[in-house]
């Protein structure tokens, strides 16, 4: 495997009960590359993507991590190591801003939590001054959002994982995010996987889009090759539905 994948999947697998999540799938993620997982709900998505921090244990396949077999890395370090950005934040509304910012140095008992607690919240554009002190409960819904982008980004992980980060906001707010999502990868140059239902989000923010359907990736591509040329009816289908087009 080339030394420029910093995250894979090979062969892929995992059933709920009688609901096959997924199928066989592979993926390879590149260092510093952005793929967006996109499909209708139930494509097994958010499945792939936290197969990768190990909060879904595959039934067969393996994922790697750096060339690493994910299986053989303690589920607590990896996750310390792997920024997270969970639906709707994911916050513990009895923890102040700052010290939800600060869990993961804090956990990694990192002497230099402080600063990077404040460093964090002024690149999601939080003015720790104003926000640090705050209740989650006290902000509006693109704050809270910020907060957990900034929590996911305090340690300065290499790979971020994004579920849905967009999701529950407002247009505006969420124009406002996507912008500031693509200031903070050109600052940071960190890999990441983006799980999105939205093929317009996924086209402007990804290097790469992966359309997911059946819990198998029915084509991955770069967004002009797939406006150009999608490889399935599903994947023309979609494009249609979502009325985009090269």
């Amino acid at each position: 495997m080339s030394p420029d994948v910093i995250l894979a999947a090979e062969a892929a697998s995992k059933r709920y009960g009688d609901r096959v999540a997924l199928d066989r799938v592979s993926i390879a993620v590149l260092r510093g590359e952005c793929v967006a997982l996109i499909g209708e709900s139930g494509a097994g998505k958010s499945t792939l993507l936290r197969c990768f921090n190990r909060l879904v244990t595959l039934d067969s396949g393996r994922v790697l991590i750096e060339e690493r077999d994910g299986a053989t890395l303690d589920a607590i370090v990896l996750r310390r190591e792997m920024g997270y950005v969970p639906q709707e934040g994911g916050l513990l509304p009895h923890w102040r801003v700052g010290r939800n910012v600060a869990l993961v140095p804090w956990l990694k008992r990192d002497p230099a939590r402080a600063v990077r607690t404040t460093e964090a919240l002024q690149l999601v554009g939080l003015d720790p001054g104003q926000f640090a002190m705050r209740w989650p409960r006290e902000l509006s819904g693109g704050q809270r959002q910020r907060v957990a982008i900034a929590r996911a980004l305090a340690s300065r992980p290499a790979i971020v994982l994004f579920d849905e980060p967009f999701g529950a906001l407002d247009a505006i707010t969420r124009a406002e995010l996507q912008t500031a999502f693509g200031g903070l990868r050109r600052e940071l140059g960190f890999t990441s996987l983006l799980v999105t239902h939205d093929l317009r989000e996924a086209l402007d923010l990804a290097d790469r889009v992966a359309v997911m359907r059946r819990g198998q990736i029915e084509q991955i591509a770069a967004p002009s090759e797939l406006l150009a040329a999608p490889a399935t009816d599903y994947v023309a289908e979609l494009l249609a539905r979502a009325r985009v087009r090269a």
